[in-house]
């Protein structure tokens, strides 16, 4: 797929619980994202049903930017690298350090956690 933004082509390697769920779901298009009418979204239609969708959820202050946001900051906390990052989210490497820097992992404790078990052992270099 391309990032709209910058143009450059993303792949990304869908994860098991996606193709189970992508292999259980009826063949209607090549488009995994659609409307109810099988059509891709148009960006009106995704951001009204993004707003309805957060408003059900009780969801206030975050758009849909925020999820790319969350999964750069699941990914470092799984152990990928800035570049294994960036090249599955079609941020810049610059991108990803201003996301992981201002916005998140200074707010994670598991990190910290994470970084006195790792001295504990004898393993934080």
């Amino acid at each position: 797929m391309q990032q709209s933004k910058t143009g450059r082509r993303v792949t990304i390697k869908v994860g098991a619980p996606l193709k189970a769920a992508l292999d259980a779901t009826p063949e209607r298009s090549t488009i995994i994202l659609t409307n109810s009418e099988a059509k891709p979204w148009t960006s009106d239609g995704f951001r009204a049903s993004w707003r309805e969708a957060c408003a059900k959820a009780g969801i206030v202050g975050l758009t849909f930017h925020d999820l790319r946001g969350s999964a750069v900051v699941r990914l470092a906390l799984a152990n990928a690298t800035v570049p294994e990052i960036a090249t599955v989210t079609g941020l810049s490497l610059h991108d990803v350090h201003a996301i992981l820097d201002m916005h998140y992992l200074a707010r994670d404790p598991a990190l910290g956690e994470n970084a006195v078990r790792k001295l504990e052992r004898g393993t934080l270099k």
